[in-house]
């Protein structure tokens, strides 16, 4: 990575279809998302900064926890926040709620830093994802001039700002099923993020399963 680069995790919103639990804590496959993104995050960013607005939550991680510097609930506040305490002059900004956040999925973003660009955001089927991004240092200021507007749309934030699409075909290599974009905001959602997971070790067992068969076949042939 030759530009310096934050991992920043946007920890916000009211859960109110999860009885108000966070959904960073929130466990898929027997794993809270939290530790999963961490995962990714541990490996690529030497910095690693969580935006939430109840930190006692999360004193047990070794993290930089900080909380909204504006008292407005956006995801544009929590990539305000990130952008105001981060010290590199880049960061990649992730939602807490994508269990299936893929490290080579990251690296084909952070891959793509320059710097005459202010964000690199992917761009597939189902539209753009200012969640799964990278943004610079240049942004804070346009974040927060609309904020102090009350004004929240992303998309109306960053139209001055250099970006570059990170086009679908360029994301599937590393991750077919895009699964780095799914989000959690229903127990609907929940579910089928289990349901993969099940579906993920079936597959693997029937395949160490064809290798062990194989093995034995092989060797009754000898």
């Amino acid at each position: 990575m030759t530009i310096p680069c934050t991992g920043v995790i946007l920890s916000g919103g009211l859960n109110s279809r999860f009885d108000g639990k966070n959904k960073a804590l929130l466990s898929v496959g027997g794993r809270r998302i939290i530790d999963r993104l961490l995962d990714v995050f541990s490996d690529l960013f030497d910095e690693i900064i969580l935006v939430t607005n109840h930190p006692q939550h999360f004193l047990k991680w070794d993290l930089t926890i900080v909380t909204d510097v504006f008292d407005l609930r956006s995801s544009l506040t929590g990539i305000h926040t990130g952008l105001f305490y981060m010290k590199n002059p880049y960061a990649f900004f992730s939602a807490c709620d994508t269990p299936f956040l893929k490290k080579e999925i990251v690296e084909i973003l952070v891959e793509q830093i320059e710097q005459k660009i202010d964000i690199i955001m992917p761009e597939t089927a189902a539209g753009f994802e200012p969640l799964c991004a990278i943004y610079s240092k240049r942004c804070l200021k346009p974040a927060e001039d609309h904020l102090r507007a009350n004004k929240v749309k992303i998309q109306w934030a960053f139209r001055s700002n250099r970006i570059k699409y990170i086009a679908e075909n360029q994301l599937r290599p590393a991750d077919p099923e895009l699964r780095s974009f799914l989000n959690i905001n229903t127990p609907e959602d929940l579910t089928r993020a289990e349901e993969m997971i099940t579906e993920d070790r079936g597959l693997r067992a029937g395949v160490r399963e064809q290798k062990s068969e194989n093995s034995g076949q092989n060797t009754n042939d000898t």
